[in-house]
């Protein structure tokens, strides 16, 4: 039986064939799985204290911001420290998603140059890596709800769909910011600053409900904005999330990834040149 013989043509933008590629995607699936584990092992969560840490960190900063808002505002309750945690975990799915994405490509420079396949593998394997961070510190936070005394109720059950768009969001700026990073090197350098930007600028160290109308008109612009209030809506007061919250959180989630998977794949044969 002949070897298979792959063909390098010139590069030309413009998609692959679809079929074909999802095809070769999907067989790659379990690769997928075990490299997200050996990177989770290799960033030392496979040890207990790592995996203590992967909970520790986001709790102690989140017990840091509420101490600071009963300093400085002069009032905190329970559940204003159930928003904060909760949404300071969900807004570290997406943020995980970006740090682990920007550098996906170009640090898979030699399996890159010397394997032949889909490269939009390594962008999802840094959102596999976001969930499986997120997964411990879900828990946590149901321990917290429940020591606090917040309410639980079927409506809770609306966290599946937007923790799914959650995901679909992260994933579709991991595979965008892994392609701009190819090209400007820099956007690495400055995605320290935009995520923290990002704290500031959503619902998290405030709840969306205490925004004059005002404000609220530049909520569009934010894309996890109403993501967010719509999670803290149901994993904190126990409620269905507004209409309008999901539909937006759906429309900024395709329109991420839809975009961001196109020049991706426009753009993939021309990696190998630019790394």
């Amino acid at each position: 039986m002949s070897t298979p013989v792959n063909v390098y043509e010139p590069y030309r933008a413009g998609l692959p064939p679809l079929g074909e590629y999802g095809r070769s995607l999907w067989s790659r699936r379990h690769f997928i799985a075990e490299f997200s584990r050996s990177q989770l092992r290799e960033q030392n969560y496979g040890s207990v204290f790592g995996q203590l840490w992967l909970v520790l960190n986001p709790l102690l900063l989140s017990g840091v911001y509420f101490l600071l808002i009963y300093i400085i505002g002069g009032t905190g309750d329970s559940n204003r420290y159930v928003h904060l945690t909760s949404s300071l975990f969900f807004f570290y799915l997406i943020a995980n998603s970006l740090t682990g994405g920007v550098k996906s490509i170009t640090a898979g420079q030699r399996l890159i140059l010397n394997t032949a396949f889909p490269r939009i593998m390594l962008p999802i394997s840094a959102s596999v890596i976001a969930v499986f961070k997120f997964i411990p510190t879900l828990i946590v936070f149901f321990v917290i709800r429940t020591i606090i005394g917040a309410p639980f109720s079927w409506q809770m059950l609306w966290a599946i769909p937007i923790f799914i768009l959650g995901v679909l969001m992260g994933l579709g700026m991991a595979i965008t910011i892994s392609c701009i990073n190819v090209y400007f090197r820099d956007i690495a350098s400055l995605l320290p600053y935009l995520t923290r930007s990002l704290i500031y600028l959503s619902p998290i160290l405030y709840e969306a409900s205490s925004l004059s109308d005002r404000i609220r008109t530049l909520e569009i612009a934010n894309p996890i904005f109403n993501l967010l209030d719509a999670w803290s809506q149901v994993m904190v007061y126990a409620q269905a999330p507004t209409l309008s919250s999901v539909l937006i959180s759906l429309a900024w989630a395709l329109t991420i990834f839809l975009i961001g998977t196109y020049f991706f794949l426009s753009r993939e044969r021309d990696f190998a040149v630019r790394l």
